[in-house]
């Protein structure tokens, strides 16, 4: 097979390729964040300990991770059906593979936000913040460089699993390299295959490293200055606090023990 014929096919299975990946990363973020937040609110010790949802929880995130995916496809095609109206295709292909990297991100967002400095969250509660302010102001922001790492790492885990996908027709780079590689022979067709999936892994490994140093808090020069404010300033909130009360304290106690004409000497004394 020359270039010529190879390039129209090529460019084809690209761009599935990206249209399923892209799809399924983003339902993924979007239904994993806040389901491995949840994980660490209502872990023990947690902001909103709960050991009943936590253990329900973590039990369906732990059987939906363990299946393998060739298995997920065919255990979901009627549920792909009854969404998408088939069960080949890459628009098919995305039910599948969001459902087996939402449970796979969750894991890993657990992991990042669990990493999060606990003096950070504390401080943000003795100052009167909800639980919304501490996931939006504390753990979200502190975690994000752990965050954009683990959504790179299911993105490289999507592109694998939508060349696993094409084994069964869903298109892509998967179901080129099976259709020409292996059942045509081939074979420069299939290392070519192989070297874009190499290429594209590569490319969004790098983009995502670079985005996690970009935004990288735990920097002696970002991260650590940040977290002695917040706890300074909490301290001297505190310390107000305690000499307010102190204050008030010695002039009850005043008040008490001085004689009546004392008493009214005080409260006329500006």
């Amino acid at each position: 097979m020359t270039w010529s014929e190879m390039q129209p096919l090529l460019q084809q299975a690209c761009l599935e390729t990206l249209w399923m990946v892209g799809w399924s990363a983003a339902i993924a973020i979007v239904g994993g964040l806040p389901l491995g937040v949840l994980l660490v609110l209502t872990d023990r010790g947690g902001v909103l300990p709960n050991v009943v949802v936590n253990k329900v929880v973590g039990q369906i995130v732990n059987i939906a991770r363990s299946m393998p995916f060739i298995i997920l496809m065919v255990a979901l095609i009627s549920f792909t059906r009854a969404i998408v109206g088939t069960t080949i295709g890459p628009a098919a292909a995305i039910v599948p593979l969001a459902i087996g990297a939402i449970p796979f991100y969750a894991r890993l967002v657990e992991t990042a936000v669990r990493e999060v400095d606990g003096g950070l969250v504390e401080a943000v509660q003795s100052m009167g913040g909800s639980t919304w302010t501490v996931v939006r102001k504390v753990l979200l922001p502190e975690s994000l460089p752990s965050l954009i790492s683990s959504a790179t790492t299911t993105i490289v885990a999507l592109i694998g699993y939508s060349a696993m996908a094409g084994t069964v027709g869903a298109g892509g780079l998967g179901d080129l390299a099976v259709r020409y590689g292996y059942q045509r022979f081939e074979t420069q067709l299939m290392w070519v295959t192989v070297a874009i999936l190499a290429v594209v892994i590569s490319v969004f490994q790098f983009a995502g490293d670079v985005a996690a140093r970009a935004l990288s808090h735990r920097s002696p020069a970002s991260g650590a200055p940040r977290l002695v404010l917040l706890r300074s300033r909490t301290g001297k909130t505190a310390g107000a606090r305690a000499a307010a009360t102190t204050d008030a304290a010695n002039s009850a106690a005043t008040a008490g023990t001085a004689e009546p004409g004392e008493s009214a000497q005080l409260t006329k004394t500006p």
